[in-house]
Formats: structure tokens, C-alpha cells, sequence
């Protein structure tokens, strides 16, 4: 299985929703940082199941224990091994599908793949598992410690953030269980999501990223564009179902003269449909994407579905479910941008001697 994420600096990760824990292996982390434990502790909080309503009432307590590569409070260049115990699972929830695929789940992929899955919670294709990358990215977010990184519940379903990020205060991200920073937008996203919690239906939406302070020259022409590590870092979240940057999209309705940046004598830019990447590499402008996610598969309604042997079968949730992903997504967007610019970065220090 392929569970390396990153280039230079990179996590390599283990664990399955039902088993003892979940943990990770951060290779090439450089030595000499003061780590702040109680701010990793703090973006594993946001992350973690049962902090609201509307999500998950899953009991887990997430707490980090770092195994190496950290010595009176700092980082030594080391391999940094960590693990995070499961504490709350509920294997007998998963025992009506042990034979059964649940409707656009990774069961009958992985049975294909693997011949045989851990039907209990998803085994590796849980959501759990960005549990480890939260770990690296709190990390990481020290190490480029200049660097703003806020994401935000931009949309749940057909309810949008109207406001564009620059008229947003980002300080009130974490006042509202959907972490949308505009207050009377949250409100109805809150209100959308328990409705649809009510109905056994999940709901999907988009997470948006802004990404300030990123300095000049950061991105690997030609195979590891920075738009293209982050979109695949993006993509890789389970749920995930698109990702665009800058224009995106919109930019494939525009001509060149309305698209073109036309650069300011300190050589900004006057608009900034590029999302502060050209030519793969950052401009110093802010770097800005959206990720698009999908309604959670499981839902806690009958399904038509077949069994391993094809033939008819019923398929109902049960147990503890997310109905919308988005609230404890957004701090997998951030740390995941955070570990890609920290490996580019730290990349980065190798192409011009004046880095030295």
C-alpha cells in the first residue's frame, strides 16, 4: 500500500478505525525546533469526533504520544514517530455488513483489491485516518511559523458564504460548530445540517483556503507543481471530490485579457486570479483554493445493495456518523497545505546556493 505522503520531508502512516491506534513516521523533520505540544493537542481537538452536534458522537480523547525524534521539547532530525490510541470503538454497529457493500463506500474496492476488508468502521478507508496527518501538519505549522493558513466552511449544500475571503474575519472561524467565519451564513449551514441529520441524510459542501505570507519561489516545475501537491494532497481526503485554486473553473469562461495579473511596480499583482501560483511556483500573493466534498456515504436510511456474492441485499447505517464531513475537515485542509509548503520549503533551500 501506498501510505507515504510528501517528498523530502514526508509521513508514512498506520492504523485502521477498529484496531488498537493509528500513528505515523515524519522522516527528515529538521532538528533544532521548540515544539508546542499543547498546540498539536489543540489542532487534534478540532479534528476529533463528538465535539458537536453535528457531528459524530464517536468518544475519542485523540491524544498524541510522541515515541521519538523530540528530546527536551525539541526536534533532534530524527525520525519523529508518534501513535494515537482508539479508545471508543463499537465493532458490533459494523456486523449487519460484514458480507453486505454499503452504496459509494470503498467496500467492494478494497474486497476486490484485497480479497478481504475490515468491514468494522472502513478498516483503513475510515476518515480516522486523518488523525496522522492533523499530527504532521500541527507540526508543520510551526515549522513555517510566518505562514498564515486558515480554511473555512465556505458551503454546505446549496447554503453559500457569499462574502470573499478578504471581507472575512478569520478569528471567528472556531466560534460556530460549522466553522464558517461569517456568523449569519453558520447559522444556516447549523440549521441545514441538523435537518438533514434528523432525516438519517448527509449533506455535502466546499472547504476554502487561504494561504498568506508564502515567499516567493516555493514549487517544483514540472512534475510537483505547488498547486498540483496540494491538489493531490487535497484529494486524498476521504470525501473529497474536487479541487481548484485561484480562478479555477471560472477562468475557462474569461479571456486572457481579463485573466492576466497585471503586475504593480513592487511587483504584485493587481488582481490575483493566479491564486498566487505561476508557472507552478508561488508569486507571493495569497494563495487561495477551494476543495469540493462529497455527502458522507453512510447514511442511517435503507439502501438497496448487494452482498460479496451478488446477490440483493438491504444496507442501513448504523451507529455514529458524520452527516456532514465539512466542521472537522477543515483542520485536515490546513495541516495538509501545511506539510506540503513545509516539504517545498524545505526543497526549496536546495536550489540556489544564496539559500545557504
Amino acid at each position: 500500500m501506498l501510505n507515504t505522503l510528501g517528498n523530502l520531508l514526508s509521513l508514512t502512516t498506520f492504523g485502521e478505525s477498529h484496531g488498537l491506534a493509528y500513528g505515523g513516521i515524519i522522516n527528515n523533520f529538521p532538528a533544532g525546533l521548540t515544539v508546542d505540544l499543547d498546540k498539536v493537542q489543540y489542532e487534534l481537538d478540532r479534528r476529533k469526533p463528538g465535539q458537536s452536534a453535528i457531528v459524530t458522537q464517536r468518544k475519542e480523547s485523540d491524544t498524541v504520544k510522541f515515541m521519538s525524534g523530540i528530546f527536551d521539547g525539541k526536534t533532534t532530525g530524527t525520525p519523529i514517530g508518534f501513535i494515537i490510541e482508539n479508545e471508543n470503538q463499537k465493532s458490533k454497529d459494523y456486523d449487519h455488513i460484514a458480507n453486505s457493500y454499503r452504496p459509494s463506500h470503498a467496500d467492494f474496492t478494497y474486497d476486490q483489491k484485497f480479497g478481504l476488508r475490515d468491514y468494522r468502521g472502513g478498516g483503513k478507508s475510515s476518515a480516522r485516518e486523518t488523525i496522522n496527518w492533523v499530527v504532521a501538519g500541527a507540526l508543520a505549522k510551526q515549522l513555517l511559523s510566518n505562514i498564515e493558513i486558515n480554511a473555512y466552511v465556505s458551503s454546505v449544500g446549496d447554503i453559500f458564504c457569499e462574502k470573499p475571503y478578504q471581507a472575512l474575519d478569520f478569528s471567528k472561524t472556531e466560534s460556530n460548530e460549522v466553522r464558517c467565519p461569517d456568523p449569519e451564513t453558520a447559522e444556516k449551514m447549523i440549521a441545514r445540517i441538523k435537518e438533514i441529520k434528523k432525516e438519517g441524510n448527509t449533506i455535502g459542501g466546499t472547504i476554502t483556503c487561504v494561504i498568506k505570507n508564502v515567499p516567493v519561489g516555493i514549487g517544483e516545475p514540472v512534475f510537483s507543481k505547488l498547486q498540483a501537491e496540494l491538489g493531490k494532497a487535497m484529494l486524498n481526503i476521504n470525501a473529497a471530490k474536487g479541487f481548484e485554486y485561484g480562478s479555477g473553473f471560472c477562468g475557462a469562461k474569461m479571456t486572457g485579457s481579463e485573466h492576466n495579473d497585471l503586475f504593480n511596480e513592487d511587483f504584485t499583482t493587481k488582481s490575483n486570479l493566479s491564486g498566487g501560483i505561476q508557472g507552478g511556483i508561488s508569486n507571493g500573493m495569497d494563495i487561495y483554493f477551494r476543495v469540493a466534498f462529497k455527502p458522507v456515504a453512510t447514511i442511517l436510511r435503507p439502501q438497496e445493495s448487494v452482498d460479496k456474492y451478488g446477490n440483493p441485499a438491504i444496507v442501513e447505517g448504523k451507529g455514529r456518523h458524520d452527516p456532514c464531513v465539512l466542521p472537522r475537515a477543515v483542520p485536515v485542509v490546513e495541516s495538509l497545505a501545511a506539510f506540503v509548503l513545509a516539504d517545498l520549503f524545505l526543497i526549496n533551500k536546495t536550489r540556489n546556493i544564496n539559500n545557504f
